[in-house]
């Protein structure tokens, strides 16, 4: 399992049968193994067909190891040195399973000069910069990718997409596209990309502005309300990163925001987080959906 993960990391792309003529094992062995390892969260995809295979997702990479980078090459050189005056499957195969981590992709993601940006969570940046990377790459370069999707309600979907631009907003990445299943643009939310894969085509893009994308991101005019916030100068810095500094104002002896929000659960549980300090003062139907949930938080086990 591990040989088959190290030749999918090196290729990105192979057949079961390149594999089990590589490691002398059975074709239904191949798929076994494949489906274990997916099993064990390696996100490895399987078409059919005439042009099919096996992928792995292009954002998936092993732990960091111990090497540095020149302590890489040199491990490497060393042994494609000994591999060519000696033929030994074991030396071969280190150096495949070096070739396959060898730092030559640089995590940290640039996407605007000298600008280093990780919008990862706590602990889990180095899986989100890899998504980011693939992102950027895709965008600049013009490169489609399939990505496996997960909807705010949950819902798996696979989709080969068109990336456009990158897009951060109220500190969240979303990239702009081109679904191929909707056949339209739209944004997906890059923290909900369980997988990005490139899938070797490219495409021509077409002109668009920034008057074309929605930034509203996926939020009707039904579903952005007018609220009317008070503030306690004790989470002032916490709001303004929120809402932006622009949109609060003192008002008397009161710090209030005015502003258009998307009205869903996580409107209320974000004002919740705040612990008293944010209020609503309208509308009234959010301010009671607030009470009650603070309520059930209240009278709970």
């Amino acid at each position: 399992m591990f040989k088959i993960m190290t030749r999918l990391l090196q290729k990105r792309k192979v057949t079961a049968k390149e594999i089990a003529e590589k490691y002398d094992v059975s074709i239904r062995s191949v798929y076994r193994y494949v489906e274990e390892l997916i099993v064990c969260g390696v996100p490895i995809d399987i078409s059919r067909g005439r042009y099919g295979g096996l992928s792995i997702a292009d954002t998936f990479r092993l732990p960091a190891g111990y090497f540095t980078r020149e302590e890489f090459s040199a491990a490497i050189n060393a042994l494609n040195a000994m591999a060519s005056q000696i033929n030994d499957e074991n030396i071969i195969s280190a150096r495949e399973k070096l070739e396959s981590k060898q730092k030559n992709e640089v995590r940290e993601l640039s996407v605007c000069g000298n600008i280093i940006v990780d919008g990862g969570t706590w602990g889990g940046g180095a899986k989100f910069t890899e998504k980011m990377r693939v992102c950027e790459q895709a965008v600049n370069q013009s490169k489609s990718l399939l990505i496996d999707y997960i909807s705010r309600g949950g819902e798996h979907s696979k989709r080969i997409i068109d990336p456009y631009v990158l897009i951060f907003k109220q500190s969240v990445w979303y990239v702009y596209a081109f679904c191929h299943t909707k056949q339209s643009f739209r944004t997906f939310k890059i923290g909900r990309i369980k997988s990005a894969t490139f899938t070797g085509a490219e495409f021509v893009k077409k002109a668009f502005t920034r008057d074309d994308i929605d930034l509203n991101l996926n939020y009707s005019d039904r579903q952005l309300t007018e609220v009317t916030l008070e503030i306690d100068k004790s989470s002032l810095a916490d709001a303004e990163e929120w809402l932006g500094i622009d949109n609060i104002e003192p008002l008397g002896d009161k710090l209030v925001a005015n502003i258009s929000l998307p009205d869903d659960d996580s409107l209320v549980n974000k004002i919740l987080s705040y612990g008293g300090n944010v209020r609503v003062a309208e509308p009234s139907a959010l301010r009671e959906r607030v009470k009650s949930a603070a309520k059930r938080i209240y009278e709970a086990d």
